[in-house]
């Protein structure tokens, strides 16, 4: 499975939403944007995934982004990099089998490939904040001595 190639369909599926604010079915934005990308069926579960839970709790995802995004309001954002972080911050706050610095660096790659010269660094300033406050609030297990 291809988990990069699940990630830019999704990202397509949220950019396009975002862009035309119309209430599609993400089901068939996720195949129609699967196939022209080539995406194979387990991927394409993964990029479902990703969507529906972005959708589902993006007001807390936003809300979460906003607060490490100091004086950019999330409206002010560009379309591509408000999008990857979005993508990213679901996945770090409610996919726990994917390490944060995993997400991450998917996100970095993300906005490197289709977002402006300075995405990139962007993405990274505020992603990296959100990710070391999760780790951070992450229960410690005890170590066995």
């Amino acid at each position: 499975m291809s988990r990069r190639l699940a990630r830019e369909t999704a990202l397509q599926v949220l950019f396009q939403r975002d862009l035309t604010k119309e209430p599609l079915s993400s089901a068939q934005e996720v195949q129609r944007w699967a196939e022209e990308f080539e995406v194979p069926e387990p991927s394409r579960a993964f990029a479902q995934q990703l969507v529906d839970g972005t959708l589902e709790h993006l007001p807390e995802i936003d809300q979460k982004i906003a607060s490490f995004a100091q004086d950019w309001s999330i409206d002010r954002m560009a379309k591509v990099d408000r999008n990857v972080m979005r993508l990213a911050t679901y996945e770090v706050l409610f996919c726990s089998d994917i390490p944060g610095r995993v997400t991450l660096n998917e996100a970095i790659e993300l906005a490197k490939r289709f977002g402006g010269e300075e995405s990139a660094k962007f993405v990274n300033g505020i992603l990296d904040r959100i990710v070391d406050s999760v780790t951070k609030s992450e229960p410690k297990v005890p170590v066995e001595g």
